[in-house]
């Protein structure tokens, strides 16, 4: 279908007053047509009022027509057959398994919280009937259930044009749980988010629901962002981008009339523990494993694994040696975007400059938006007293930071800030440390992996994609598996209703035969 560069308002396009721009190709610097027109205000407050007419009956849908809505649009992704891929190649720079492996994943996402509406725990349904004859006092009848929060705001990521993005996990949470919809596109792949909203949208057609169920703005500047989390209708935000992105929206969500939740996902560098025992006898292969996570798709990944921790040692130098040497032999890689480039190489730069960083190893050069691989180590001392060194260089670069003992591995670790993943090279000699390490980072992090690198982040049910804060703003919640439904929901509770005034979730009969929690017990 042809990319027309307008904003999607419901059922309708908009060629916007706003500023006109064109997605790059960031492997040949080239501009891609056709223009695209930024969003102006106009459209921001028909959009967000579309959403809010939409909301109390899409939110009342029931959910099975909701998890036919989520099926309806993966189904219309698939349809859109390679021109999204091609498309999507062109104004990412990344390669077609790569992009081919992320529609799947949307996909996924999509059938998966089709899959938990039916399913239907998601309610929470309380039930404390009523006991008149309970002494000293008599109890209230008291029913409670999730209901859909609002409008939310989505706004999509740079580095998952598909699987982070217009119908990504942000997207398909919040309409699973019953909110509509309004998307501010990446600007990076404008054309790629155009032919997903015309997804979606045909998808909302299909299935009879008021129009401003969704809706699409495209637009360059920080101005639309801000704009859209400052309008009254929408209730919650989802964001998945930079440390400076997501508290400059955190703030501007607190600073409304009525603050509102934002779930950013920000700045992680992901520790990687080499225990001794496992480094002993297994360096070869940690460092080969190593280095393709942390050079992984140019090293755009929330979870690459940008530090290293070890006890110093002949063995900590050894893998150090090895991993130099093997990311040497990488080659570059195409980033995203010319802004990230350089946000990257001012990152290396920066990190080579600082005073007890050495750097073990850079692969070789190259022209215009691809990245080298590098490398740098530093002591624990060094680690702790030099806070750059604790910020993320987003791209494929990590720091290899050796502790004196097992006190000072300890004492790093309480040292950081929170993060999404940490990962623990370990055998079974390794066991004690990990007891003394695991209390600490169960605090740090949301996710803890054995023996494994955190690059790859499974969609499933008891997946965490968040943690304490800068990784996430709300250490509560997850953007990724079917727990992330549960941001966009809150809870009301009814007192002495009629059964037939009464939700189906909560009625007696259970006609919707989900899990009722009756009296404290669960019963279907």
């Amino acid at each position: 279908m042809s990319i027309t560069g307008q904003s999607l308002i419901g059922a309708a396009g908009s060629n916007s007053s706003g500023a006109v721009f064109q997605a790059v190709d960031p492997s040949l610097g080239k501009a891609i047509a056709p223009d695209f027109h930024t969003a102006d205000e106009g459209d921001i407050e028909r959009a967000c009022a579309l959403a809010q007419a939409a909301f109390d009956t899409y939110r009342e849908t029931s959910q099975e027509m909701r998890a036919c809505f989520l099926e309806a649009i993966a189904q219309q992704i698939l349809d859109l057959g390679d021109e999204l891929i091609t498309r999507a190649m062109a104004e990412s720079g990344l390669p077609r398994a790569r992009l081919e492996g992320e529609r799947g994943r949307t996909v996924g996402q999509l059938r998966l919280f089709a899959a938990v509406l039916r399913e239907g725990s998601w309610n929470d349904a309380r039930i404390d009937p009523a006991l008149p004859e309970r002494q000293p006092l008599p109890r209230i009848d008291l029913r409670l259930r999730n209901i859909a929060i609002g409008p939310v705001a989505v706004f999509g990521a740079s580095n998952f044009p598909l699987a982070f993005s217009v119908a990504g996990g942000d997207t398909a949470a919040a309409l699973a749980a019953g909110c509509p919809v309004v998307v501010k596109a990446h600007p990076a792949h404008p054309g790629t988010s155009e032919l997903v909203g015309h997804a979606v949208q045909r998808a909302v057609a299909a299935c009879n629901f008021p129009e401003g169920v969704f809706s699409l703005l495209t637009g360059i500047g920080n101005e639309l962002g801000v704009s859209l989390v400052q309008n009254q209708h929408i209730q919650a935000v989802g964001f998945t981008g930079s440390r400076q992105g997501g508290l400059a929206l955190m703030k501007v969500a607190a600073a409304r009339s009525q603050p509102i939740p934002v779930y950013a996902e920000m700045s992680s560098i992901n520790p990687t523990y080499l225990l001794p025992a496992a480094l002993a006898t297994r360096a070869e292969t940690i460092a080969r494993n190593f280095v393709d996570s942390v050079t992984m798709g140019a090293g755009q990944f929330c979870t690459n694994p940008g530090l290293v921790l070890g006890l110093a040692g002949a063995d900590f130098e050894h893998f150090a040696q090895l991993a130099g040497k093997e990311l040497t032999q990488r080659g570059a890689a195409t980033m995203l975007a010319a802004g990230i480039h350089a946000a990257y190489q001012r990152g290396v730069a920066t990190l080579a400059a600082q005073a007890g960083v050495r750097q073990l190893g850079q692969a070789a050069m190259a022209d215009g938006c691809q990245a080298a691989p590098a490398l740098f180590a530093a002591s624990a001392a060094t680690f702790l007293s030099n806070p750059v060194l604790n910020a993320e260089v987003f791209g494929p670069v990590s720091l290899l930071v050796a502790c004196a003992n097992e006190a000072e591995l300890m004492q790093v670790t309480e040292h950081l800030e929170g993060q999404l993943t940490a990962t623990l090279q370990m055998d079974e000699a390794d066991k004690p440390l990990v007891r003394r390490l695991l209390p600490l980072l169960e605090r740090k992090v949301g996710r803890i992996l054995a023996n494994g690198f955190p690059t790859g982040v499974e969609v499933s049910h008891a997946m965490v994609h968040g943690g304490p804060f800068p990784a996430t703003s709300d250490s509560r919640s997850t953007s990724v598996g079917s727990a992330a439904i549960y941001r966009f929901l809150r809870p009301v509770s009814y007192q002495n209703l009629a059964q037939d005034l009464l939700p189906e979730a909560l009625q007696d009969a259970n006609p919707l035969a989900i899990w009722q929690r009756r009296d404290g017990q669960l019963t279907r």
